[in-house]
């Protein structure tokens, strides 16, 4: 209990007198997760409406790879990602390892799958009668899209 006490008491004076630039820290923090969710979001939702909507070949593979990247470990992904972006890896010349843009895209991979395939799961189970009213009221199929996620 006392180890608790210690580490609030540190916290709180860090966070008093702006040591180690805690708030800078936060801020970068919120940057890059905020940036990371909204990417998710446009690919996840855009995605996520491909697959309910529209029929290929491979989309059964495309569900798969979907819900296999919502069970993946975090850890694995940034481990992938820091491989890839390690100065002997393919996209070393980008220099990119321990920036902000490496941690963008992890969380991004992380995110995306959760966004893809919540998405289409939801958009998948509105009534078929829906789309097609929504088509005989005159809509393009951009616009039956947004209504539809709404």
């Amino acid at each position: 209990m006392d180890l608790l006490l210690h580490a609030l008491r540190d916290a709180i004076r860090m966070l008093v007198h702006n040591e180690s630039g805690v708030y800078e820290i936060a801020w970068r923090t919120i940057v890059v997760s905020g940036t990371a969710t909204l990417l998710s979001l446009v690919l996840g939702v855009a995605a996520g409406a491909a697959i309910a909507f529209r029929r290929f070949p491979g989309r059964l593979v495309v569900l798969t790879l979907v819900n296999t990247g919502m069970g993946f470990p975090p850890v694995v992904i940034g481990l992938l990602v820091a491989v890839m972006l390690w100065r002997s890896g393919p996209l070393g010349e980008l220099e990119w390892i321990y920036s902000k843009k490496a941690m963008i895209i992890a969380q991004t991979i992380i995110a995306a799958p959760v966004v893809t395939g919540f998405t289409a799961a939801a958009l998948a189970s509105l009534h078929p009668r829906l789309r097609l009213q929504v088509y005989a009221l005159g809509a393009s199929r951009l616009q039956a899209v947004w209504l539809l996620l709404q």
